[in-house]
């Protein structure tokens, strides 16, 4: 017997429909990459977003036509959002940080039929533009007044043209919620990237995951920062959640800077935040050096690398922020795991406390997760054992878009590549990337937790760790250290910090000072270039 309930696709343009019809006149806020402050509200960006719409079907744009963008976070992009997915095309975020081979190839193997770009990344597509095999319009994301004057890219169109003369009365379709909605590639460290196609289902139920309140907790009382970027995962989904909620939204644009970001957390009483570590790490960094604090910041989600333990008690000791510890991948939609502490911890000494809080959190409804050994056997879940973490949902992931990779599920669960450990509350916490984890005479040593005890030293800017071959032990652990600007420190005081820190023969045989470690273009640390760099590296003998 079958319910009597009616059934409605869950579609993205939904999601601004709902804003702008229950929270229209709730502000989204962007600084532009022309200079002003941008505002408007969901009812105008509802509106802007079906002008987008019917500016695309003049454009001859069909069902399933991939629309790529390369633009920084702020309201046009936030339009295209709703706009390219609304009319069911798919929207191809790509990151213009990416090495510009990595960008071409991706905008070929995606068959991008219209590229909308930033201004200021005109002069990296007129480099590239004739690579492009599919595109056959190009759009500067501006008016006509700030469309650079020396641009070289033939009938180039401009954004507000393209949409001025729009009703902006577009009837939203209806169709299968499974229907592709966006695109997103890996970052593509190994090989070429791979593209993650998500549909207007997974994004919709993702956005309801992300909302919940042991989750990201958002509501129409927040006020949303997203300084992960749109071109990464859809900032992490939060577009569609503050949407969702009704949530105010500000958009920082292509200033990422701890002055900037600063001055705009300030100004419009941001409440909740989300970014990578290496952010964090610049704004910290600059309200210590001019003594401000934050009067209204009171959540920031850590994610795309685990959170140094000293970042964490920073945010909350000197600023009052709760750092919300995150986890997830671009397979992923990309939200996984978020940690809130439950109740029973809040009696725990502090040492324990922030030793929950280092885990990366318990998944919401939607993600099933567990872990296994190297014959596939699933480990206890006890927070000792650690194996290969696999993960399955509604927003993850079944293949990668045209088939690269093949089938890369097993027995229908994802495997993630992390290494974890799962505990009997739920939390999951990663001890390392299967490839980075460091095996030493038979035992594992975690590169994460030698990275984050290396970064609470005061006069540590930034750590990474990686194996280095060796006779006996066939890898020890090498950590490579960038200091802080004027900080003095060596290798025998760094790894006599260490000791008592970690297990005796998890210290690193060796340490390597560097002018900066390298990032990839998501902000992880870059530990391919660092092999790279140290390939042939000898350990010191004792």
């Amino acid at each position: 017997m079958l319910g009597l309930m009616q059934d409605r696709p869950l579609l993205i343009q939904q999601l601004i429909e709902h804003a702008a019809l229950n929270h229209g006149d709730t502000e989204i806020v962007s600084r532009t990459v022309e200079g002003p402050i941008h505002r408007y509200t969901y009812k105008e960006a509802r509106d802007r977003s079906r002008k987008v719409a019917e500016a695309l079907l003049a454009l001859g744009v069909k069902p399933g036509d991939r629309i790529g963008t390369l633009a920084w976070n702020g309201y046009r992009h936030f339009e295209l959002y709703y706009g390219i997915s609304g009319m069911g095309a798919v929207c191809h975020t790509i990151n213009p940080r990416l090495f510009p081979e990595q960008i071409v190839y991706i905008v070929n193997h995606a068959e991008d039929q219209i590229l909308f770009v930033d201004i200021n990344l005109l002069p990296l597509v007129e480099k590239l533009q004739s690579q492009f095999k599919t595109v056959r319009h190009i759009v500067a994301m501006t008016d006509r007044a700030h469309v650079p004057a020396d641009v070289k890219i033939p009938n180039l169109l401009v954004y507000e043209d393209l949409i001025a003369d729009k009703p902006g009365t577009y009837d939203w379709p209806e169709f299968d919620e499974n229907t592709a909605s966006s695109l997103c590639y890996t970052s593509g460290t190994t090989g070429n990237p791979k593209g993650v196609l998500y549909s207007h289902r997974s994004t919709v139920l993702h956005a309801y995951g992300a909302a919940l309140p042991d989750t990201l907790g958002l509501s129409a009382r927040s006020v949303v920062l997203p300084v992960v970027p749109m071109f990464h995962v859809n900032a992490w989904g939060l577009p569609y959640t503050a949407a969702m909620v009704g949530a105010k939204i500000v958009f920082p644009g292509v200033a990422l800077d701890g002055a900037s970001l600063y001055e705009l957390f300030e100004k419009e009483k941001v409440v909740f935040t989300a970014g990578v570590p290496t952010v964090w790490l610049a704004l910290i960094q600059y309200m210590q050096a001019n003594k401000l604090k934050l009067s209204t910041v009171r959540y920031a989600v850590i994610g795309g690398s685990a959170a140094p333990p000293a970042m964490i008690e920073t945010f909350d000791k000197e600023y009052g922020v709760e750092v919300l510890h995150a986890w997830g991948m671009s397979e992923m939609s990309p939200l996984g795991t978020v940690n809130h502490p439950k109740e029973k911890h809040a009696a725990l000494p502090a040492a324990e406390q922030l030793a929950v809080r280092l885990k990366q959190g318990r998944p919401p409804y939607g993600v099933d997760m567990k872990i296994v050994d190297d014959s596939g056997k699933e480990l206890p879940r006890d927070g000792k054992a650690f194996g290969d973490l696999l993960v399955r949902g509604p927003w993850i992931t079944s293949g990668y878009f045209k088939g690269e990779g093949g089938d890369v599920l097993r027995d229908g669960w994802f495997p993630t590549g992390d290494v974890a450990t799962l505990d009997p509350d739920g939390y999951m916490q990663i001890t390392d990337r299967s490839k980075d984890v460091i095996k030493s005479g038979g035992e594992w040593i975690s590169s994460i937790d030698l990275e984050n005890a290396a970064m609470a030293h005061p006069g540590v800017a930034e750590a990474a760790v990686i194996g280095v071959a060796h006779p006996k032990w066939d890898e020890r652990p090498l950590l490579i250290v960038q200091k802080k600007p004027d900080a003095q420190l060596d290798k025998a005081a760094l790894i006599e910090f260490l000791s008592g820190k970690v297990a005796k023969w998890w210290l690193p045989d060796d340490v390597q000072f560097v002018e900066a470690i390298p990032h990839t273009a998501t902000g992880k640390i870059l530990k391919t270039r660092l092999r790279e760099d140290f390939k042939g590296y000898k350990l010191p003998t004792a």
